[in-house]
């Protein structure tokens, strides 16, 4: 099947529904950004670090696969000049919606996260990239557009889900409070699943996910030229009551640059 166009339609299904990620920030963050206090998130609950980021005022930001009108109206309101990159045409709304409302230098374009040749070498200062590149099969290409397309100097900040979260039989655990393992990693909606769950994921029109290794999440972004310079876990927020959080960490964020072979 095609993961792309199933995983497009998939995540405008969850903009209908209500997905928390696809609300868009409010005015009064948009009006507090402008006075250069803002925050945002690239795993489910913990800031990044404001020492992460660089001067924002007129820098190149990419918002990789991060529609939603959450991450990129925030950094133009900081004084970004943003474009946003995402697989939903209606994730890419929410940020037009902020954008035309607040005045905001935002563009929007629809694409493959693991294919960026509709932008040259070089092109960003900063890509931020929250938890996403669990919606497809292979990270590695990823990691690979993000070095191309980043400036020397330039900088990634990416969050990732742990593999460990694709181990569990999570029906179980909803039913009982026991986490069993269930999966072999790496996990994949396509290959893990039976017939029949795959089925109803396809039927229901939930989005494909797959697990990836920490090889490629990590030791891809080194393959791919970056070098990691920051590093925090996250999980949960406590009223989501995810079972796993209680035990350890789920997320994972990285801040990672591009040598500036030029100094």
């Amino acid at each position: 099947m095609d993961i792309r166009d199933h995983n497009r339609t998939a995540w405008d299904k969850e903009v209908e529904r209500g997905n928390k990620w696809t609300v868009p920030v409010s005015e009064v963050m948009i009006a507090t950004a402008k006075r250069g206090i803002w925050e945002i998130l690239l795993t489910p609950s913990k800031p990044v670090p404001r020492a992460w980021f660089p001067d924002l005022e007129g820098l190149d930001v990419l918002c990789l696969a991060s529609g939603g009108g959450q991450q990129g109206p925030i950094l133009a309101a900081a004084g970004a000049k943003v474009t946003v990159l995402d697989n939903s045409p209606r994730q890419l709304e929410g940020d037009r919606l902020v954008a035309e409302r607040h005045a905001l230098e935002i563009t929007t374009v629809e694409g493959d996260m693991a294919d960026l040749s509709m932008f040259s070498d070089h092109s960003f200062d900063l890509i931020v990239h929250p938890v996403s590149n669990c919606f497809v099969p292979d990270v590695c290409p990823v990691w690979a557009e993000a070095f191309r397309v980043l400036r020397g100097g330039g900088v990634l900040l990416a969050g990732f889900s742990n593999p460990v979260n694709y181990l569990f039989d999570y029906d179980l655990a909803d039913r009982t409070g026991v986490l069993q393992v269930k999966y072999v990693l790496p996990y994949s909606d396509l290959t893990s699943l039976s017939a029949e769950e795959r089925q109803r994921y396809i039927e229901k029109e939930m989005p494909l996910e797959f697990s990836h290794t920490l090889e490629d999440q990590i030791g891809g972004q080194l393959d791919a030229g970056l070098t990691l310079t920051g590093f925090f876990e996250d999980a949960y927020p406590e009223n989501e009551k995810d079972l796993l959080t209680k035990y350890m960490p789920t997320f994972i964020a990285t801040r990672a640059m591009k040598p500036d072979h030029k100094t």
